[in-house]
């Protein structure tokens, strides 16, 4: 007796299809797994035996042989466990319903119940892809699954719930379509909070406007993690896709709220500084997804930036540049996506006191040094706003003046993104901050003046290549938040400012004249 159930697989991010074929014969009883399965996957044996004795449900008697095929791709985890149990019923004969337009993942309990996995999105919308009308989850995994729309999902809490229904018995109710709530702004940190710092404030506005990185440094208590944690009150709205490409990202990572399957707010990441390099970037034998791409779509906030181990800080120079992570294993090579933006606060030097008008700094010229030389160049150089926080004055902290709310702030960033959105609609780019290199002169239109400023800032700055693309970038988005459509020379002026303190502080004026 033979029979094919179709079941997904995972590997990363994505989702690959899985045949599980069977045969039942005659010879001496035996229950085989073959087809590349990893220890998870010959445990399952187990699982579904018992399952069905809790069931009442007999197993064969015979030789059981199974394939999960394609056989040269590595099968892992529980996922398959259904899609075994199924085709062992199928071929037993307890069910004799058509089953090729349906797929099963899922994992079992020694007690017939289903048990939720990890994954499950990237999987049915694969499976919408591949053209099957169905896909039978567990219980807990249907809200998430349901947030796919063009598929038929059926949520189930036991073998014999599954028997059941493909028996005529009790048929399962298809599980109703996730619409995403409209929620109200509720940010638990807003920008009014915030006393002075206006220059800080409106450069992490043209941050948040252009997606563009940035770099806070200032001495302990100006302010640098409060400023920053109010950075995701006054990002624009996730895009319906943006939320099904992070989502997919959570879904693997085992994070998503099982009540609220879609995320819908950007994600913002605060990793420690102890962090090693396989929880930023990611890692594992099946490679998971580390800091950097748990951001997607997001924000990913490193406090005390220089506190964080130097090659662990190299890793961030790629994903930074190509909007991706890629991580080779034995078992193949997982690219897992990482559109972000990434804000850094740090102190100037290990008392942090360096420059500080009232205290002064007890660091020697050396321990500066070596404290800043954390911070490559080539890192720097990827910040395209480099922001000084300055002490609060006390006039500031004690006035009773109405600072600028988060909402406020908020629309002029949504206005700039909607200017994006129309000048970027025929094009892959999605903000400012991802202007490829050959675009620039098709984007950046300057005035003669602005050109004639930036040549001069680049002669007597000693500017690179990338900071030169970096600061037309960052005057773009001044220019949209003006509603400008050609970039002035006052545009490009701003956006150098913002770009002042590497010759500060690491004396990069230096380096490059030597």
């Amino acid at each position: 007796m033979f029979a094919k159930i179709n079941s997904l697989g995972l590997f990363g991010l994505n989702a690959f299809n899985v045949d599980v074929e069977i045969e039942i014969s005659r010879g001496i009883p035996a229950f085989d797994i073959v087809g590349l399965p990893d220890l998870v996957v010959k445990e399952s044996r187990e699982r579904i035996k018992a399952s069905m004795r809790c069931c009442n449900i007999e197993f064969p008697v015979a030789k059981v042989m199974v394939n999960l095929a394609p056989a040269g791709t590595r099968k892992s985890g529980s996922v398959h466990d259904i899609a075994i149990l199924v085709a062992v019923l199928k071929a037993a004969g307890y069910i004799k319903e058509n089953l090729d337009s349906c797929c099963f993942i899922g994992e079992l309990s020694l007690n017939g119940t289903l048990r939720p996995i990890e994954g499950v999105l990237p999987m049915v919308l694969l499976a919408r892809e591949t053209g099957f009308k169905s896909v039978f989850v567990p219980k807990d995994n249907a809200f998430e699954a349901s947030v796919a729309e063009g598929i038929d999902i059926y949520a189930a809490e036991s073998v014999s719930q599954i028997l059941d229904h493909f028996t005529m018995r009790t048929r399962i109710e298809k599980q109703p379509k996730f619409i995403p709530e409209n929620k109200p702004e509720n940010y638990t940190f807003d920008f009014s909070d915030v006393k002075g710092q206006k220059t800080a404030k409106a450069a992490l506005e043209i941050a948040a406007a252009g997606g563009h990185n940035a770099l806070l440094i200032g001495t302990p208590g100006s302010g640098k993690s409060m400023l920053a944690k109010r950075m995701p009150s006054i990002l624009p709205e996730m895009t319906f896709e943006e939320s099904i490409e992070t989502t997919k990202i959570h879904s693997i990572s085992g994070l998503l709220d099982p009540k609220s399957p879609l995320v819908t707010e950007r994600p913002f990441r605060t990793p420690h500084h102890t962090i090693s390099a396989a929880g930023l970037a990611g890692g594992g034998s099946i490679p998971k997804p580390g800091e950097i791409s748990l951001a997607h779509n997001g924000l990913l906030f490193l406090d005390e930036l220089a506190e964080f181990d130097r090659k662990t800080l190299e890793i961030l120079r790629q994903p930074l540049e190509d909007g991706k992570v890629t991580i080779s294993r034995a078992a193949g090579t997982v690219v897992y996506p990482a559109s972000i933006m990434l804000i850094a606060a740090m102190n100037p030097c290990p008392c942090g006191y360096y420059g500080h008008p009232g205290n002064k700094c007890r660091c020697s010229h050396k321990q500066v040094s070596t404290y800043l030389s954390k911070i490559s160049g080539p890192l720097l150089d990827r910040f395209d706003l480099h922001i000084e926080a300055a002490p609060v004055e006390f006039q500031d902290l004690s006035s009773n003046k109405k600072e600028e709310s988060s909402s406020e702030i908020r629309k002029r960033v949504t206005k700039a993104r909607d200017i994006q959105n129309e000048r970027f609609k025929n094009s892959k780019i999605n903000c400012n901050a991802n202007i490829t290199p050959d675009r620039l002169q098709e984007f950046c239109m300057m005035s003669d003046s602005a050109k004639a400023f930036i040549g001069n800032a680049f002669d007597k700055l000693g500017l690179s290549a990338r900071a030169y693309d970096r600061i037309l970038k960052v005057a773009r988005t001044i220019a949209d938040l003006k509603s400008s459509e050609i970039i002035e020379k006052e545009h490009i002026s701003a956006a150098i400012q913002f770009r002042s303190l590497d010759r500060k502080y690491w004396n990069m004026e230096q380096d490059n004249s030597k």
